[in-house]
């Protein structure tokens, strides 16, 4: 309130308590004496008043400042602390009187004290808002994250600048944050954790199937293991057969021939020369005899190897198979062979040949036919020869699953196609009788070389 107010305040309550006063009256200046004693008294209450505010308003800022929920500090340039509030000393873990003239620096962690002399250094450089976020010893041997947020300030004129220094503790902040940054490393991992479970399901999956398919892989070995077992016994039981029929035949055929031309040689020997026309009967009856041995030796070496196919190919092969196949068992077989083929190797030649052969044995073993058909033909890329009869029907795949030596007649057939690249296939069905195929790649067909394994059947 002005001067103006109180003593207009005055006066008015000095004229309610007495009455106007003429000029010069000495009751006049004692007058003003009494209106300005009353001034000083109301201006004495003013100033009461205006204390006792003061004193509250300073007991709030104290309160305010003390026990703010953010640590105050007055540093200067060397990060001495000269003014603290209670919060900050509580940061600290000191006595606010045991704190003025420390270092504030002596508390920032080790690691982080570099960037909080930047920090400090950058408040004193300008007047802007410097941030910091450093860690503190609570003086407990624990750590405190703070976030600091200085600006420079000046207390009076020709003093030395202060950085006022507000510090927030964001120690659950930091706790939060390296929580959500675990939650999500533990996520990340856990989703690679869920990727190498799904992937391992998916190898486990795989190498199951993979077992199984060794398994699998085990059991045809063992199944192709005791195919070659069981080949491997016919084929010797084969060969000493074929041995015992050569045998035979050599010794009853050619053998008795040659002792019966051992004979007439001895008995022309002997005989009297004179009679000329009983020795040339005698030359006669061996040169038959002689003629009848060259026919064995070639029908032998037919058997074991038709010289037909080295001389004439495939196609009359074929034929004089057929043939002698109708002479031998009366059962008619109808060709459907082209006049020609281009050139072919002598492997497929071989295995073509034996193949039809073994067939058209295995018809007239088993299949109860009245005919038989024998058809060759060729394509741009394949040859395929079928032998087909109108007999009776068998399980095919019974037949190669059962462990009985007469399926090996397939095997062998099998064997021979695969053997120069080729695909053997058989089908049989009650009214339609058997087919079996070979199918040959052309290409193949004319490149295979000859084949090395021995032509025993």
């Amino acid at each position: 309130m002005d001067a103006a107010e109180l003593r207009r305040r005055a006066e008015e309550r000095l004229r309610r308590e007495s009455p106007t006063l003429p000029e010069g009256d000495p009751r006049r200046i004692l007058h003003e004496l009494q209106v300005h004693q009353i001034q000083l008294e109301m201006q004495n209450e003013e100033l009461r008043d205006a204390r006792g505010q003061l004193e509250l308003l300073v007991d709030k800022y104290t309160d305010l400042y003390d026990f703010a929920p953010v640590g105050y500090f007055s540093l200067d340039a060397a990060a001495g602390i000269k003014e603290v509030n209670l919060t900050g000393a509580a940061m600290l873990g000191i006595e606010r009187s045991h704190l003025l003239r420390r270092r504030f620096s002596g508390f920032v962690a080790p690691e982080n004290r570099s960037a909080f002399g930047v920090f400090l250094r950058d408040v004193f450089a300008d007047d802007g808002k410097k941030v910091c976020e450093v860690a503190l010893d609570n003086g407990l041997g624990g750590t405190v994250w703070v976030d600091l947020q200085g600006m420079r300030t000046m207390r009076e004129a020709g003093t030395e600048p202060l950085c006022r220094l507000a510090v927030s503790d964001i120690t659950s902040l930091k706790q939060a944050a390296e929580a959500q940054r675990r939650a999500e490393a533990m996520k990340a991992a856990n989703e690679a954790l869920e990727t190498e479970v799904s992937r391992r399901k998916g190898t486990e999956k795989t190498l199951r199937a993979s077992k199984r398919r060794q398994n699998h892989l085990l059991t045809e070995s063992r199944s192709m293991q005791e195919q070659l077992r069981l080949l491997s016994h016919q084929v010797l039981h084969v060969q000493e057969e074929e041995r015992r029929r050569i045998s035979v035949d050599l010794h009853d055929e050619i053998a008795q021939t040659l002792v019966v031309i051992n004979v007439h040689l001895a008995s022309l020997a002997n005989d009297d020369i004179a009679d000329k026309g009983r020795m040339q009967g005698k030359i006669r009856k061996t040169q038959k005899l002689v003629e009848q041995s060259v026919e064995s030796v070639h029908r032998f070496a037919m058997g074991l190897r038709p010289t037909v196919l080295d001389h004439f190919g495939l196609v009359q092969a074929l034929r004089a198979c057929a043939k002698e196949f109708t002479e031998q068992t009366n059962l008619p077989v109808h060709l459907e062979i082209p006049g020609e083929l281009l050139p072919l190797g002598d492997g497929p030649s071989v295995a073509l040949y034996r193949v039809a052969q073994a067939a058209l044995s295995n018809i007239a073993r088993h299949a109860e036919a009245t005919e038989a058909r024998l058809t060759l033909r060729q394509t741009q890329r394949t040859l395929i020869m079928e032998i087909a009869d109108n007999g009776k029907a068998f399980d095919v795949k019974r037949a190669h699953s059962e462990n009985k030596t007469n399926r090996l007649g397939l095997i062998g057939m099998r064997e021979r196609t695969e053997m120069v690249g080729g695909r053997f296939s058989v089908t049989s069905a009650p009214g339609r009788g058997t087919t079996v195929s070979v199918r040959l790649p052309f290409a193949q067909a004319r490149s295979s070389r000859p084949s090395k394994t021995k032509d025993s059947t």
